[in-house]
């Protein structure tokens, strides 16, 4: 198979925010790459999550990245829905009063201001990386 015709490699993502139970609509991303564990890694898109909290439209890979970054940009969405997630949360204030170490106000919006996901790649392969994200943590895995 010539170059031409491979198969490009890529990445698309989403995100769920877990505290409310509802796509992260909003949330700004970078895509970086690199060629081979030490090479030197180069901005190569960037997007926002939609009303679905997913990205469709990054770049495929260039020929060569082994690794790819994801640089999820989730303070200023935390900051920015931090009123709506509070007013979810006040019915929970007195069971939060009685689980001493708790928090009831996030300070800056997110425990976690950004979130960088970093992953192998193989040529001609797609790879979906779904984030579960709440305000104090986060899970990721290889979706299909």
């Amino acid at each position: 198979m010539s170059s031409e015709t491979a198969v490009p490699t890529s990445v698309s993502t989403h995100i769920l925010d877990t505290s409310v139970g509802r796509p992260a609509e909003g949330v700004a991303l970078t895509l970086s790459v690199r060629s081979g564990s030490d090479g030197a890694w180069t901005a190569h898109g960037a997007s926002t999550t939609d009303a679905d909290g997913r990205c469709k439209d990054l770049p495929d890979l260039p020929a060569g990245t082994t690794h790819v970054r994801l640089d999820f940009a989730v303070e200023e969405y935390f900051v920015s829905n931090q009123h709506r997630v509070s007013n979810q949360h006040r019915a929970s204030d007195q069971q939060a009063e009685e689980q001493q170490d708790a928090p009831r106000v996030r300070d800056s919006g997110a425990f976690f201001p950004e979130v960088a996901i970093t992953f192998a790649v193989q040529p001609g392969e797609h790879y979906h990386v779904p984030l579960l994200l709440n305000p104090f943590g986060y899970s990721v895995y290889r979706g299909s």
